[in-house]
C-alpha cells in the first residue's frame, strides 16, 4: 500500500518550502532511497536543483532530465518518472497522474494558510485512493 507523509510545515513561513524539500531529499537519499521530485514549472525545477547542489557541508548530485535508469534522484516538471518507484516528492500542487506507481510519496504543505486549500484536496484525494495517509508538523 502507498504510504503518502504530507510535511506541515510552520504557519509563519520560517521555512521555505525548497529549502526543506532539499532537506527532505537528503534525508531520504542517504536512507538509499530512490527518488522523483516532481515540480510544477521549469523554474521551480532549476531552483530546486541549484539548492541540491549548494547544500551546505555537501551537494546532491540528481539529474533534471527524463529519469535515467540508474538514476538515484531526479528533479523535473515534465512528469515522466520512468522507471522510479520508490519515493515520490511532489512539489506540483496537485496530484500527479503517476503517483500510483510509487510506494511512498511526500507531500509538502505550505506554510501560509490561505496556500494550504490544494494540500487538503490532495488529502482527500489520496484517502479515496485508499492510501495510507501521516502529518507531520515541521518544526524551523
Amino acid at each position: 500500500m502507498t504510504q503518502v507523509d504530507f510535511y506541515i510545515l510552520p504557519e509563519d513561513n520560517s521555512l521555505e518550502p525548497l529549502l526543506y524539500a532539499a532537506r527532505l531529499i537528503e534525508k531520504a537519499f542517504r536512507r538509499g532511497h530512490r527518488l522523483y521530485v516532481h515540480t510544477p514549472s521549469a523554474a521551480d525545477t532549476q531552483a530546486l536543483s541549484d539548492q541540491l547542489w549548494q547544500r551546505d557541508g555537501s551537494f546532491l548530485a540528481h539529474s533534471t532530465a527524463p529519469a535515467a535508469p540508474g538514476e538515484a534522484i531526479v528533479v523535473s516538471h515534465l512528469g515522466n518518472p520512468g522507471q522510479h518507484s520508490d519515493v515520490l516528492v511532489n512539489l506540483a500542487g496537485t496530484v500527479p497522474p503517476f503517483c500510483q506507481n510509487f510506494q511512498r510519496i511526500a507531500e509538502i504543505v505550505p506554510g501560509k494558510p490561505e496556500s494550504r486549500s490544494q494540500s487538503r484536496e490532495n488529502f482527500r484525494r489520496y484517502k479515496e485512493k485508499g492510501y495510507s495517509l501521516k502529518t507531520h508538523n515541521i518544526q524551523p
